[in-house]
């Protein structure tokens, strides 16, 4: 009876390990069936994965504000040794860089046209690196609707079956077309769904980058660049 038993045991676990080998064979082969839309669907996973390995590298606080500039140009715009101060500057890759480079060069300059081309300059380089990213919002949008546009053409496909290949009476003849709309919504948000999240993640690292680098830079302004206040006109009325 224990033989009998370890017998039916070892026959079930090879039907499910057989089971469990045949409906991985069946996901690639419908992957394969998916149509034109899962070829789209790859090619913008693929971009997805380049972007994403790309912004991961370049866009890092090393290329908005490295940490220790501000304390390294400090004693050099103290003690006015703009040369060391450019011979520093062009070693660091930076927003941050070409802003004190920018305050540097203008240093005569008053206040606020110092302050206003340091805010063109982190304002043009903050885009730049949001341009970047934006093909995450794109790819966002465009999957799921790829995957829909694979969905009805699946759909279309099952009911031309039904119609005219006598559908209903053997399912076997669905499979097809039911699986081609299956796989390509799932495989629609399988990248949509990553992507807006990195995008939003990108996005959100860009506003701390931002705060953080005007922070410094209105602190070096106010420091190396005194406001001149704007003073009254005065009017002198003569008694007639």
């Amino acid at each position: 009876m224990l033989t009998f038993n370890r017998s039916v045991l070892l026959l079930a676990l090879l039907c499910c390990a057989t089971g469990t080998r045949a409906a991985e064979i069946n996901l690639v082969e419908q992957l394969r069936e998916g149509g034109a839309a899962i070829l789209v669907t790859l090619a913008l996973s693929i971009l997805f994965v380049a972007v994403t390995a790309e912004r991961l590298v370049h866009f890092r606080a090393r290329a908005i504000l490295p940490a220790g500039l501000v304390a390294q140009a400090r004693p050099l715009w103290a003690a006015r040794n703009h040369a060391a101060l450019a011979n520093l500057l062009e070693q660091e890759d930076s927003t941050l860089a070409r802003i004190i480079a920018f305050m540097s060069r203008y240093r005569d300059q008053p206040h606020a046209f110092v302050s206003g081309g340091a805010g063109d300059i982190a304002s043009m380089e903050l885009r730049h690196h949001q341009q970047k990213f934006y093909a995450l919002a794109i790819i966002a949008t465009v999957a799921p609707i790829v995957g829909l546009l694979g969905t009805v053409v699946g759909m279309i496909e099952a009911f031309h079956v039904i119609a005219y290949s006598e559908g209903m009476g053997n399912p076997a003849l669905l499979a097809s077309g039911i699986s081609k709309a299956l796989v390509n919504t799932a495989a629609g948000l399988a990248v949509a769904l990553p992507a807006l999240g990195m995008h939003h993640f990108f996005k959100n690292r860009m506003m701390f980058f931002s705060l953080a680098l005007e922070k410094q830079v209105n602190a070096l302004l106010n420091e190396w660049f005194v406001p001149v206040p704007v003073q009254p006109h005065l009017q002198v009325l003569n008694a007639h």
